[in-house]
């Protein structure tokens, strides 16, 4: 999954990236109002930090341009304001939770997550480059073809995508899928991706699902833990 953090406390940023990185969420900054403004017009991304004391663009005017152009990725305000009247103006502009200055990380992590379940929960159809999941229909489809899959399969399919970009361990997985606490010793988890993994990228130049040795897999148009 792919966060947008829009911070100009240099320390403030790195912390919270290196803490977002190490769960397995790609991010990407911009330490002004107006190159994060431009950023989140110009890519997709599943879901933006925001801060709110920001220089060139505070982060309020950043949030009402962003939902008067239509984007509705979830945004989470940070502000070093705990006034009730700044945390309604960043509601009543857009924003989907806010977070007040100084916060743990843990927190931090327990809001996006919310978030992110809550946006997810929503959607009927999953997309990943040109792999599409209905999770009503249960119909997979790769640059229009359809895709055969089992129970099981589509299952861990849907985990994947919905947690699309994000590393997720074998345990995960097995947990996910099969409901049971993994055991190190079977490769069931590695066997039924290797299935998946032909049924949608055999076909394909661009490949989606990827494996990272000995930390688990992810679903992504691009390489995301290419470096570790």
């Amino acid at each position: 999954m792919r966060i947008l953090l829009i911070e100009d406390e240099a320390k403030v940023a790195r912390f919270i990236q290196k803490g977002l990185v190490a769960e397995g969420y790609e991010v990407e900054t911009a330490s002004d109002g107006k190159t994060g403004e431009k950023k989140a017009k110009s890519a997709e991304y599943d879901f933006i930090i925001l801060d709110i004391l920001l220089p060139k663009k505070n982060g309020f005017e950043v949030l009402q341009s962003l939902r008067k152009g239509g984007n509705k990725t979830p945004i989470l305000v940070l502000t070093a304001r705990s006034g009730t009247e700044d945390i309604v103006q960043g509601l009543d502009l857009g924003a989907d939770d806010y977070l007040t200055k100084p916060f743990a990380f843990n927190e931090l992590l327990a809001r996006v997550r919310s978030l992110m379940r809550r946006e997810t929960r929503s959607k009927t159809v999953l997309k990943v480059s040109d792999l599409q999941l209905n999770t009503v229909t249960h119909k997979a489809t790769r640059n229009g073809a359809t895709i055969d899959l089992t129970s099981r399969e589509y299952a861990m399919l849907e985990f994947l995508m919905r947690n699309g970009g994000r590393l997720i361990t074998r345990q995960q997985l097995a947990k996910e899928v099969w409901g049971f606490d993994f055991d190190p010793g079977t490769n069931i988890v590695d066997v039924y991706v290797n299935h998946l993994r032909k049924k949608i990228d055999q076909k394909s130049e661009k490949k989606l699902l990827h494996t990272v040795r000995g930390r688990g897999y992810y679903i992504s148009d691009k390489e995301v833990f290419k470096n570790m």
